[in-house]
């Protein structure tokens, strides 16, 4: 597809068909490739016009007489398949449709979109759209786009794709205004051939593209995505993604807590973070954190020193850079040293720095602190809060001489220069003038949004890093359709795959219940056992802290009773040593029907529905992903040794956990959830002591 996507992107000639001057589309569309310097020959096909839009029309693609590479197609909707047919009988293997009525609209609009499909995957043509706006290819001044087109067209490293026609318009603008040069900007319409996917394979393969920018309704090709990511990682390109829509996970299994903790948000959340792309939740944050990726590109670290020329602005981003996890250490002693001979008398030199308003009488005072703090060995990055001028004054060598010198201090900076502005404003000409003319770097919008694409660079910056192809799964263990594997059964699979379960014995009788406990010593817990049975809490059958005969006797009789009622002609129950201490954590997996299988990782035992405190990832894990899990989770502290408890030990507490999921991985496809609740640990004893297995 890589190849034919090339064709179609970058063509010598375009008919627009069905090219009118009655339509505000096929105008603008003409109007965009004569404004933005299209360079190769522009054909208008109209059979009952002979002129449109000023030029000469042909009556037919026929009619033309000459090769086309793209047909830009704007006729009636069931007149775009004779359109193709004609097409493809003249050579013509691209295609753009902006008509609309197709798939989006129902089945009848559904059929004629799978016969165009049809039709060109037979005849072996590229088709975009239908219903897109089609596509601005900034590298190669080539604009086949049906909505206007604002001068002047910036083109640069970062590619967009988009599953909204409405808001393509709008993220040009966005970008054009804050300066952020765009390759390629792709409208995709209902993908009835061409996917968002087969954009992004392109993008990877683009010389002109860095950065891979999408808004995303829906992922529809999961396992292409997936892939298509780990290539764009390997290659060192960011995926940025505004992923909207939220809804509840169609794999959820009533039989497990897991898949009530597990929503398909969420579950998006924890396969972008396995893929290496960026989540970002607004079309400002999508356009700067894209933006700064192409400029920046990798930062080794979350230590940030700050340059700024004033006082509160350092203290609203010492504020935000809590909020995204960055750390702003202590200047080392000599940088100290260095800066006190550098900035006024009056000011405290400190990290986040604030050179002061000093900076109006000394205008190099900014750059020559930002080259001192750069040096810094406890630093990985500096932000420079630094706005571009707006207005030319009357001599501008000043201001291009103090722009270029602070540019060139940051091209000679060991460590990455973030530059952000005070506040999110468009660039204006002047300002842009200054950036071209100076070499001046980007310049992320704003303290709130630059402060969240600094965050978004240095997450990427550790995910790209951590990227692995998913391993294929091992042959399922046998299994009946839709069986559930109550606790005995599950806890012997586990056990058999090297996980540490607490010890337990079956008793069919009061007899071999109170033999069970004498043997384990008191005090024990009794649960019900029987085949196909979920929650056993549902039905009463839990009883905690038996501590005689007499109690082992009783609860047996009660558990047996409360099975038999429900139906459990083979009632049983299970003994264990009671245990006591520690923390409880919940440990489930759940297969989502788009992404696979999904670890949900938690507080456990009762707290497990009343906190919902969880973190999410996509197997396989490594104890390495296990222990930053963890340290996401709200009760965290619980596990470090809070209020002086014992802590517990992490390293083999995430090394159990992530062998769970790797057995979850080895049961094969034919596994629907698996959950270990509660999984105990305390200190260095880390301990199963409930499972349960659901199978598709």
């Amino acid at each position: 597809m890589t190849r034919s996507l090339l064709e179609l992107f970058r063509p010598s000639s375009i008919a627009l068909v069905g090219a009118t001057d009655k339509s505000g589309w096929s105008l603008s569309t003409f109007q965009n490739l004569r404004d933005h310097q299209f360079a190769g020959k522009v054909y208008l096909v109209n059979p009952r016009t002979e002129v449109v839009h000023g030029e000469t029309a042909h009556r037919s693609l026929t009619d033309i007489g000459e090769p086309v590479d793209l047909a830009f197609v704007m006729v009636p909707t069931t007149a775009v398949l004779s359109v193709l047919r004609e097409g493809a009988g003249l050579g013509i293997r691209n295609y753009v449709v902006l008509t609309a009525g197709f798939g989006e609209t129902g089945p009848a609009g559904k059929r004629l979109e799978d016969e165009i499909v049809a039709f060109a995957v037979e005849h072996g043509l590229t088709v975009l759209g239908p219903n897109g706006n089609g596509y601005i290819n900034a590298a190669g001044r080539t604009t086949p786009y049906g909505l206007p087109i604002p001068a002047p067209l910036q083109s640069g490293p970062v590619g967009v794709v988009l599953q909204s026609g409405a808001l393509a318009s709008s993220v040009l603008s966005f970008a054009q205004a804050r300066n952020v040069g765009l390759s390629l900007l792709t409208s995709m319409g209902n993908e009835a051939m061409v996917s968002v996917t087969d954009v992004m394979s392109y993008l990877v393969d683009d010389p002109d593209t860095k950065v891979i920018a999408l808004f995303l309704e829906s992922v529809r090709h999961p396992a292409e995505f997936a892939r298509v990511c780990l290539r764009a990682a390997r290659a060192g390109k960011p995926v940025v993604a505004l992923k909207i829509g939220t809804s509840a996970l169609a794999s959820h299994t009533a039989q497990a807590h897991t898949g009530a903790l597990v929503g398909d948000d969420r579950v998006i959340d924890a396969a972008f973070r396995r893929f290496g792309v960026v989540r970002v939740h607004s079309l400002e944050d999508l356009i700067i954190t894209a933006g700064l990726l192409a400029s920046v590109g990798r930062v080794d670290g979350r230590r940030l020193g700050v340059v700024t020329p004033s006082g509160g602005a350092s203290e609203i981003i010492a504020d935000r850079a809590e909020q995204e996890g960055l750390e702003l250490p202590a200047f080392a002693p000599s940088t100290v040293e260095r800066l006190a001979a550098i900035v006024p008398d009056f000011a405290t030199v400190q990290n986040p720095l604030d050179v002061t308003g000093y900076v109006v009488v000394d205008r190099t005072l900014l750059g020559r602190a930002l080259e001192v703090v750069a040096q810094d060995p406890g630093i990985d990055a500096v932000l420079l809060l630094n706005d571009l001028p707006r207005v030319a004054p009357a001599d501008p060598s000043v201001t291009l001489q103090i722009a270029g010198a602070t540019a060139e201090r940051i091209r000679r900076s060991r460590v990455p220069v973030v530059v952000v502005s005070n506040v999110l404003a468009d660039i204006t000409e002047f300002g842009r003038y200054v950036q071209a003319q100076t070499g001046f770097p980007h310049v992320a919008g704003g303290i709130e949004h630059g402060m969240t694409a600094i965050g978004n660079v240095v997450r990427w910056s550790e995910a790209v890093r951590q990227v692995r192809d998913v391993a294929p799964a091992a042959e399922p263990a046998p299994a009946g359709p839709g069986e559930v594997w109550a606790e005995h059964r599950s806890a012997r699979l586990l056990a058999g795959h090297g996980i540490p379960v607490v010890p337990a014995e079956l008793a069919a009788d009061e007899a071999e219940a109170v033999a069970a406990a004498e043997r384990f010593g008191y005090p024990v817990v009794l649960k019900a056992a029987a085949e196909g049975l979920g929650h056993k809490s549902d039905i009463g059958g839990v009883r905690l802290g038996l501590t005689g005969p007499d109690e082992v006797r009783a609860a047996h009789r009660e558990v047996v009773a409360a099975l038999r009622a429900h139906g459990h002609a083979d009632a049983a129950t299970l003994v264990q040593p009671q245990r006591r201490g520690g923390v409880e954590l919940l440990v489930g997996v759940v297969r989502d029907p788009a992404w696979g299988l999904t670890m949900a990782i938690g507080l456990g035992g009762v707290w497990v529905e009343v906190l919902r405190d969880t973190a999410l990832r996509l197997l396989p894990v490594t104890p390495e992903d296990v222990r930053a899990a963890l340290a996401e989770l709200r009760g965290y502290g619980l596990l470090t040794g809070a209020r002086g408890a014992e802590p517990a030990d992490l390293g083999r507490l995430s090394e159990v956990i992530a062998r769970i999921g790797e057995v979850a991985v080895e049961l094969g496809p034919r596994l629907s959830a698996l959950e270990v609740n509660p999984l105990l640990v305390a200190g260095s004893r880390v301990e199963a002591l409930d499972a349960l297995v659901t199978w598709a």
